[in-house]
């Protein structure tokens, strides 16, 4: 009964929300979910026959099957797109999950690297080599950009704006945007571009890949990964980095330099502003100080 309504979402979520084939799976799952449910408790619903109370009981079911507070809450994000999909199709009238509450979750916010330990791990590699150089571009536009591990070994060379100082990265659900990228990463960009890569073979299909591997093609996710971890490890880094560390950390020191948050969120390709809001656990002095600095009743 729900494979129709299933096939709807699934389009609306490609050409509408232009969403990655990997997020709409996983929007697709979340409605499966409840599907799944309303089977296991013999209920034939269609969408517009849901109410509130059978989200709710549906809600405490996934909290019976020992899923974290965080799956659970996506799973309830799902939902609610699903239903904002009906409400625009006008398959329903009334959003059922509008009050549906979410399991509360604690965001555990991942280790900073301050700007010298930043430096330490960079320190740690043999630029005399190709690899050592073309790493060096790597971590320099990584932290200088504040990149997806996914948007940098995706970078594209018809990407780079150089001379006027932007990239331009593609994201999540191949949204574009233009980020500022600084002098020292530009450096050793052109370096490894036009010194290193331009003696390699490479693949056919890879000729726009900016970073290769020792193939010619482009790096995998895992790869940086581990390119991180062991210079970590060198640098005495005992901190769990990975290679989201250096856009947490891009995002981290931009705010508590005092950087607007909107900025901040163009920059990093957030679509709300919400999720840039993790990046603004600053510590009680600096929070102090911007009061006394902006607060009228401490300029007194």
């Amino acid at each position: 009964m729900w494979d129709s309504y299933k096939k709807g979402f699934k389009a609306w979520l490609q050409l509408e929300k232009s969403l990655s084939e990997n997020s709409v799976e996983s929007y697709l799952h979340d409605v499966e979910k409840l599907t799944q449910y309303l089977i296991s408790v013999n209920e034939k619903k269609a969408p517009e026959d849901i109410v509130l109370n059978d989200l709710q009981h549906f809600v405490k079911w996934i909290g019976e099957l020992n899923m974290t507070a965080t799956s659970q809450a996506r799973i309830v994000s799902g939902i609610r797109s699903f239903y904002k999909y009906c409400l625009t199709e006008q398959i329903v009238t009334i959003d059922p999950s509008t009050l549906l509450d979410v399991p509360k979750t604690k965001r555990k916010l991942p280790d900073v690297l301050t700007f010298q330990e930043i430096e330490n791990i960079i320190a740690q590699l043999n630029v005399s080599t190709p690899d050592g150089g073309r790493n060096k571009a790597i971590l320099e536009t990584m932290y200088s950009c504040g990149l997806r591990v996914s948007e940098v070994v995706n970078l594209k060379i018809s990407c780079l704006y150089l001379d006027v100082g932007f990239i331009r990265v593609i994201g999540k659900g191949d949204k574009e945007r233009l980020v500022p990228i600084g002098s020292d990463a530009i450096k050793y960009m052109k370096i490894y571009k036009d010194n290193i890569r331009v003696h390699q073979k490479i693949q056919t299909g890879f000729e726009d890949i900016l970073f290769l591997n020792k193939h010619g093609k482009n790096l995998s996710r895992i790869m940086i990964f581990y390119i991180i971890k062991d210079l970590s490890q060198k640098a005495g880094i005992t901190k769990n980095i990975s290679p989201h560390t250096f856009r947490h950390s891009f995002a981290t020191h931009l705010v508590e330099g005092g950087a607007d948050l909107r900025a901040v969120q163009e920059m990093l390709g957030h679509e709300s502003i919400t999720t840039t809001e993790i990046y603004t656990h600053l510590d009680r002095d600096f929070l102090r100080s911007t009061l006394q600095q902006f607060h009228p009743a401490f300029q007194k």
